[in-house]
């Protein structure tokens, strides 16, 4: 019996062709023209398209450009596909452009895709140099639901006619909001997205820029990332009492107005002093004051602290509130930063289970001798908060990682390790993650702390 290969996929229906074609990239689509005259134009209907000037790139796809000649090949096959479209509907649009696109470009693109009810923007893109402006119909759609805007050199956005009734997600990396109104830019922007649940702020500048008023009653997820200027804030208000996730990265304002995370499960802390309150930052002198702030994430079941926080916690804080839902701790370690604030801190979580160090790095201060300890090994003959520790499962990162600042690092590690073990009564798993080379000799030593290790307790070590 004579098997014939016979080309199923030509005979489905067009409109089933094209939705084949949008589970592919828009180059792997094209490439579909070359396999028969019914094929040549079906790749441009697919709802969802997506440019990357990257493959001009790639010597082996295609011959070495002139920089001007790519522009002109990237962008005369971007308006070849939106012009094949002709009306058809686009649900989702990306567009990446690493080595410059000129922006009158992007703004007919956009329009175009705009006025096709496109619902999910991708925009990564780097201006070029004569214009560095993104069209404010950007943030003008009524059928957005997704929208991403992120500049290589940096790209200024106008806020003034912001309408963006469906808009869920809404993603800015290094952006300049501008708005002609007296109101802050930024708040002007949340105010017009009334059914915002997921926030991503890297970067930005904003006029108004040393008010941050994070407000929105419908906010699940908020990402903020502004530490480019090294100054305080005026004012930061969170009134956002269904945010679920916090990622703050952030000097520490001058006065937070309202904190309201009701609803707050998970938070990733960020704040740092400036480097003149850093400075003249002393024991037992605050230099700023973050205890609203640290008071509002008390809810918390997991928190991740960046090692910058520490110092805020020691120098910055009142007093250390009550974490009574707190069952994950993540530190981030540095060997410039002092654990002064860890004793207080986990003495106030009473239900902690997990408990993990990015790395092992400490600076000794006169605090480690003090009688209310510290978590280092130098504090082994005072009280430590370790010894009524409800934590069952500690994990170390980075194990093994050495500083150029102390030779004998790799050392002081390995006490710290024994003396977790030694003092924390309901230890059940320790697990040791390292990624660097160990010798024969750090590797000895631990196998023998595993052998070491009470009954009760497992350790693990996990090489990455």
């Amino acid at each position: 019996m004579d098997i014939c290969c016979k080309d199923i996929i030509s005979n489905l229906p067009e409109a089933l062709i094209c939705h084949i074609l949008s589970f592919l990239t828009t180059k792997e689509a094209a490439l579909t023209s070359l396999l028969s005259q019914k094929w040549r134009y079906l790749f441009a209907y697919r709802p969802n398209l997506d440019f990357d000037d990257s493959i001009l790139y790639r010597e082996h796809e295609v011959p070495i450009l002139e920089l001007d000649e790519k522009h002109r090949v990237f962008m005369d096959f971007v308006d070849r596909v939106l012009g094949l479209q002709g009306n058809s509907t686009i649900k989702s649009f990306s567009l990446q452009c690493q080595d410059g696109v000129y922006p009158d470009c992007v703004t007919r693109w956009i329009t175009s895709v705009m006025e096709r009810g496109v619902s999910d923007l991708d925009l990564r893109v780097t201006l070029n140099w004569h214009d560095d402006s993104m069209p404010a119909s950007v943030l003008v759609s009524n059928s957005l639901v997704r929208l991403r805007v992120e500049s290589g050199n940096g790209v200024i956005i106008h806020v003034g006619d912001v309408f963006l009734p469906k808009l869920k997600t809404l993603y800015l990396d290094l952006v300049l909001l501008t708005y002609c109104g007296f109101d802050n830019a930024l708040g002007k922007l949340i105010s017009s997205c009334p059914v915002l649940e997921e926030l991503v702020m890297i970067n930005l500048c904003w006029q108004g820029y040393w008010r941050r008023p994070f407000s929105s009653k419908t906010l699940k997820s908020l990402t903020f990332y502004c530490q480019v200027i090294d100054n305080n804030p005026f004012t930061v208000t969170f009134d956002t009492p269904n945010l679920v996730y916090l990622e703050y990265s952030d000097h520490i304002a001058d006065e937070y107005k309202k904190v309201n995370f009701d609803s707050l499960v998970e938070a990733s802390i960020g704040l740092q002093m400036t480097s003149v309150q850093y400075a003249h930052a002393t024991n037992g002198y605050m230099v700023a004051n973050a205890t609203d702030l640290i008071m509002g994430i008390s809810n918390v079941r997991i928190l991740h602290l960046f090692d910058s926080t520490l110092k805020v916690l020691t120098f910055c804080c009142e007093q250390i509130p009550i974490f009574k839902n707190l069952n994950h701790l993540s530190i981030m370690t540095h060997w410039e930063v002092g654990w002064e604030s860890l004793p207080a801190l986990l003495k106030n979580c009473p239900n902690l289970e997990t408990l993990v160090f990015e790395g092992l790095h400490h600076k000794s201060t006169i605090r480690c001798e003090d009688v209310d300890g510290c978590l280092c090994k130098s504090s082994e003959n005072s009280p430590t908060c370790l010894s009524s520790s409800p934590v069952k499962i500690l994990k170390i990162l980075n194990f093994g990682e050495i500083c150029d600042c102390y030779g004998d690092d790799m050392e002081k590690q390995m006490e710290q390790v024994e003396y977790f073990l030694e003092k924390m009564p309901n230890l059940e798993q320790m697990i040791l993650y390292y990624s660097t080379p160990i010798n024969e000799d750090v590797e000895s030593q631990l196998q023998r702390l595993v052998a070491s290790a009470k009954a009760s307790v497992q350790v693990q070590l996990i090489s990455e």
